[in-house]
């Protein structure tokens, strides 16, 4: 038995611990135990069968479509006890159109080569919908319903075998799929736990986040449920409906651990300001996690400043580097020491991709994101492969047990690593000393006038304009042509506006990002897109697809 499932074995059996769901309205909390048991009552199910639906096999690939953390964590425990592996599948939102979907979970379905659908609330309505196109499913009420228990088999699972396929888009509209072992899944849980300090018997978890996004799924349900931690959880549409409750979760449980990416944040520190004096304590708050998106420097002191009067800690915020190729983290900053962020020359930056101490001029800002977790190595490398120094600022790559060996796409295997077992991250960034700082993504730099210009630098002073939606801009490259005639590189910029469609609203607009973006940057965009609320793509856990985007302006 591989020691992931052994680790989640002793938390089922010994824990008095366990996962309180349905907030706001009916809490109810259950012990690991008490969701061991229901899991152990589903595997039964799962490897016996239904009419029509054969038994789950050790290997077997299971879609998971389903909102509820207290029906998907027995149903992922469920599906690991019968060996097999666990998609959390795209979910449709009320604007989604239905037959696309389909036809998308359907692709998903085939590369994966799932056997089963485990179909669980609020999407129950769509049985129809997978009968219609011959897809394979059970519910999960059905499943958890009083039966046979499995006895675990400690043969069930070995280290190199595939326990989560982790669904990303990546940088095309092809699905694809990161492949996390049972030994990813524990050298990465383990490594967290020690980079975090995590004491069982003390810490409480509260989150929002999606399960269908790897920070959710892995970091605030897989790990509490494998080590035996307090878990407080509600949904991404309970914190998105009244984003203040987050908040006041924390304070009514306690709950000294939570994580989101840098937009949430941003929002919440928007409610904090306007809440009562005493509504609140968030002093028991000892990790507000920040990752999953560039982190924003003003976004957290906002976040902080607006906490600090129900004593929220400003040394609370950790700021994170992560990704789904490593099953969730990669390096974690110190804990009670806050945002720390690094200035840098701007045009040694640019120009000379050094990351030096400021000058006289201009200076560009970058949260340090803190030392590789235990048992991965980082390492950054230039253009022709060569090992860079500190502050040389290059490609990252990293290598060690959390990294994935291949993803699964619709052409069939690919594998992640080089020969010496490094995976390329995309990502572009420098080290100073072992404390990793990630500068954006290789593929989004915009090259102009030979100087290496960020989207994130573009894009924080764009949010900046009056009536533009905070953290709702977007830089996106224009290659030689695009615009009909310009023979070198240069850059649209998208934002969100409530004042879209008033025509002078938004060449006023489209005045102000422009000044400010020349500002900041010292380069002109050649052209300003004001769009209404909701325009702008974003993955399911909210955060801005450039490339996306991109398509959306050609497309206009």
């Amino acid at each position: 038995m591989s020691r992931f499932l052994v680790m989640l074995l002793d938390s089922a059996a010994h824990s008095p611990r366990g996962m309180t769901t349905g907030e706001p309205k009916v809490p109810v909390r259950r012990t690991w135990p008490e969701v061991h048991a229901t899991a152990r009552r589903m595997a039964a199910a799962l490897r016996a069968g239904a009419a029509e639906v054969p038994g789950l096999e050790p290997g077997n690939a299971v879609g998971v479509l389903a909102g509820e953390p207290a029906s998907i964590a027995p149903a992922a425990q469920a599906v690991w006890l019968t060996g097999g592996s666990v998609t959390m599948l795209h979910q449709p939102t009320a604007r989604t159109d239905l037959a696309a979907w389909a036809e998308d979970t359907l692709e998903v379905l085939r590369m994966i080569d799932a056997r089963l659908v485990l179909l669980g609330a609020p999407f129950d309505a769509l049985a129809p919908v997978l009968t219609e196109r011959d897809v394979p499913f059970r519910t999960l009420d059905e499943l958890a319903a009083e039966g046979p228990s499995i006895e675990p088999d400690a043969g069930v699972a070995a280290e190199d075998d595939t326990a989560l396929l982790q669904l990303t888009s990546g940088s095309t509209a092809e699905p694809k799929a990161v492949r996390i072992t049972h030994r990813n899944l524990h050298a990465n849980i383990t490594g967290m736990v020690a980079a975090s300090q995590l004491v069982v018997e003390r810490d409480v978890m509260v989150s929002w986040l999606p399960l269908f996004h790897d920070m959710g799924m892995v970091g605030f349900l897989t790990v509490p449920m494998t080590t035996g931690l307090e878990l407080v959880s509600v949904t991404p549409l309970d914190f998105l409906s009244r984003p203040l409750l987050w908040a006041e979760l924390i304070s009514k449980y306690g709950g000294t651990v939570t994580a989101a990416p840098n937009f949430a944040y941003a929002v919440l520190a928007r409610q904090l300001a306007r809440a009562d004096d005493g509504s609140m304590d968030l002093s028991s708050l000892r990790i507000a996690l920040n990752g999953a998106e560039p982190i924003d420097p003003d976004a957290v002191a906002a976040f902080t400043s607006g906490g600090a009067r129900f004593g929220l800690r400003p040394e609370s915020v950790l700021a994170a580097y992560g990704m789904a190729e490593t099953v969730l983290g990669v390096s974690f900053a110190p804990i009670d020491t806050g945002l720390e962020v690094d200035e840098i020359d701007a045009e040694q930056l640019e120009t000379h991709r050094s990351a030096a101490p400021p000058g006289d001029g201009p200076v560009r800002r970058f949260p340090k994101l803190g030392p590789p977790l235990p048992g991965i190595e980082v390492r950054v490398v230039g253009d022709d492969g060569t090992a860079l120094g500190e502050r040389e600022v290059g490609v990252l790559q990293l290598r060690g047990d959390s990294v994935t060996p291949g993803y699964l796409t619709v052409h069939g295997p690919v594998a992640t690593q080089d020969a010496d077992g490094w995976l390329d991250t995309g990502d572009e960034g420098y080290l100073i000393g072992t404390e990793v700082v990630v500068c954006g993504r290789r593929k989004d730099v915009i090259i102009m006038g030979g100087r290496n210009i960020y989207p994130t630098d573009i894009e924080r002073a764009a949010a900046t304009a009056e009536d533009v939606r905070a953290g709702n801009a977007v830089a996106v490259r224009q290659f030689a042509g695009e615009d009909g005639g310009r023979h070198r590189e240069s850059f649209v910029v998208a934002v969100e506006s409530r004042k879209a469609g008033d025509a002078e609203a938004e060449q006023l607009i489209r005045k102000e990002v422009t000044g400010r973006v020349l500002s900041a940057v010292g380069v002109r965009p050649a052209k300003v897109v004001v769009l209404g609320p909701g325009s702008l793509p974003k993955t399911p856990s909210g955060k801005l697809r450039r490339a996306a985007t991109g398509d959306l302006l050609r497309a206009r």
